[in-house]
């Protein structure tokens, strides 16, 4: 009996394997196990295919599995004059069934070390005609950089202090706003699944870590802001928007958070299965977008042109529109709406260092008046723990 396989059968399929390891019949290990003996044949030779599908297949010759999450595409062996095996190159490329798989457990497992946070009070007074917005963009949780090659050290530990250090250093500075708006504006994780690649373009990334990690740190720091949140504001809203680094990790992020603030009323979390995002404050216009799929100077004619976003269009006495993607800041007004792409906190790559691109890094806190627009603004720059 081929022990090897067991990592590739469920205890029933590993069951109906051993016992027709030692019997060598499918009908009696049908009647042994209750079962049809078109079921036991099912399932035994599903372990075989599962254990081949990542390469392990001795009487093939395959003895070189992949990984959990990938397949083995194809595998060439290499023979001397006497017919012996010398060497084998197999190649692999990515189970995306599997790794969906895996992290749906991955979330379930770190879901349960978090419980529903419960409702709170502030015990100070609010301006009940001020909103906070908290942009933070392009954080890429996971990436790691090291400054001798990049400027910047940057790895999950760094970038843990540098963004609870943030929001506690924008929360400081704004005024005692009745809203506050965690603005997540794309990009918060570096890479999207088991392989640090970017989704689109598979382009090969600078990993600091594990997605499983990837996915419990991310939930760890997003549920604390939000509680810093409410701390200072009445009324908390979540905009966790879509990038092209984690067009997958925005949603069960998003999913996590509203999840995990349910039973707190003063917690709203824009979940919309949309890129662009837009609500009205007052006579104010808030609009956000990425910036993966449309450039700066094209999201005035986006936001009041898109049916969903027209009404508030019409009702706003002042529209602003925030996006990030190029990890620099710039402003721009297009036909009375202010568009703003803001700064990012986040070290560099080495892509982004040999590409000579650089910017100052920082994250923004505005503070809107509902009828008169902004009134305050605040840069906060990257701190680290000593």
């Amino acid at each position: 009996m081929d022990s090897n396989l067991r990592m590739y059968a469920t205890d029933v399929q590993w069951e109906a394997y051993c016992l027709f390891d030692e019997i060598g019949s499918y009908s009696k290990v049908a009647n042994i196990l209750g079962k049809d003996s078109s079921n036991v044949r099912k399932a035994i030779k599903s372990v075989q295919q599962k254990a081949a599908k990542r390469g392990y297949s001795p009487d093939h010759q395959m003895t070189h599995p992949v990984p959990e999450g990938f397949v083995a595409k194809g595998i060439s062996t290499y023979y001397n004059q006497d017919g012996e095996v010398t060497g084998q190159w197999v190649k692999s490329a990515s189970d995306r069934e599997r790794q969906v798989e895996i992290l749906i457990e991955r979330l379930e497992q770190g879901s349960s070390n978090f419980t529903p946070f419960l409702p709170t009070e502030i015990n100070h007074e609010t301006d009940e005609n001020l909103l906070s917005l908290l942009t933070i963009t392009d954080f890429h949780l996971g990436m790691y950089s090291w400054a001798d090659e990049t400027g910047d050290d940057w790895d999950v530990a760094i970038a843990k202090d540098v963004f609870l250090n943030s929001i506690n250093d924008m929360i400081s500075a704004c005024p005692n706003s009745k809203v506050g708006i965690l603005n997540q504006l794309g990009d918060f994780l570096h890479f999207d699944s088991l392989a640090a690649v970017t989704p689109a373009s598979g382009h090969l990334l600078d990993a600091d870590t594990r997605y499983g990690k990837l996915v419990d740190l991310s939930m760890e720091v997003m549920t604390e802001a939000v509680k810093i949140l409410l701390s200072r504001f009445e009324r908390v809203i979540v905009v966790q928007a879509e990038g092209n680094h984690d067009m997958a990790g925005s949603v069960w992020l998003r999913k996590h958070i509203k999840h995990m603030f349910v039973d707190e009323p003063r917690v709203e979390v824009m979940d919309v299965e949309f890129p662009y995002y837009a609500m009205l404050w007052g006579e104010i216009m808030l609009a956000f977008h990425h910036g993966h799929k449309k450039k700066m100077g094209q999201l005035q004619k986006l936001f009041s042109s898109e049916p969903r976003y027209r009404a508030i269009w019409g009702a706003a006495k002042h529209t602003y529109i925030h996006t990030g993607h190029m990890h620099h800041e710039r402003v721009a007004e297009d036909a009375g709406a202010i568009v703003e792409q803001h700064p990012t906190l986040s070290g560099r790559d080495a892509y982004a260092a040999r590409g000579g691109w650089i910017s100052q890094r920082g994250a923004k806190v505005i503070t809107y008046h509902k009828t008169d627009g902004e009134t305050h603004r605040f840069t906060v720059r990257p701190r680290i723990n000593k």
